[in-house]
């Protein structure tokens, strides 16, 4: 398990940096400086960087951010991107109709 507080001194303090602007994720519009503020916050992991900002969970499920948010974090705890676990994947869930869920004889009815 890992000390947060040890880690974070470990780490120093958030320093903004001038491309702190750059979208990383488009799907969420996320930027770069507001994962590298989460990960000075505490957040230690891709799942709970992606749970507070969002990254990874709009339409393209991190395809397009997934790598560039890894690289991020990584290069912000000071270890090789291969030491972050990755997020835990999931199918996109989208709203379902009430007759859908009501077949009758597995077939829907229209």
């Amino acid at each position: 398990m890992i000390d947060i507080r040890e880690k974070l001194d470990a780490i120093g303090p958030y320093v903004p940096a001038p491309d702190d602007d750059m979208l990383v994720c488009r799907c969420e519009e996320v930027t770069k400086g507001e994962i590298r503020q989460a990960v000075h916050a505490g957040m230690l992991t891709i799942e709970e960087i992606r749970r507070f900002l969002r990254c990874g969970m709009g339409l393209c499920q991190g395809q397009t951010c997934g790598k560039l948010v890894k690289g991020i974090v990584a290069r912000e705890l000071h270890v090789s991107p291969l030491d972050i676990e990755p997020a835990t994947s999931r199918a996109p869930m989208r709203p379902t109709e009430m007759r859908i869920l009501a077949r009758d004889g597995g077939e829907a009815h229209e």
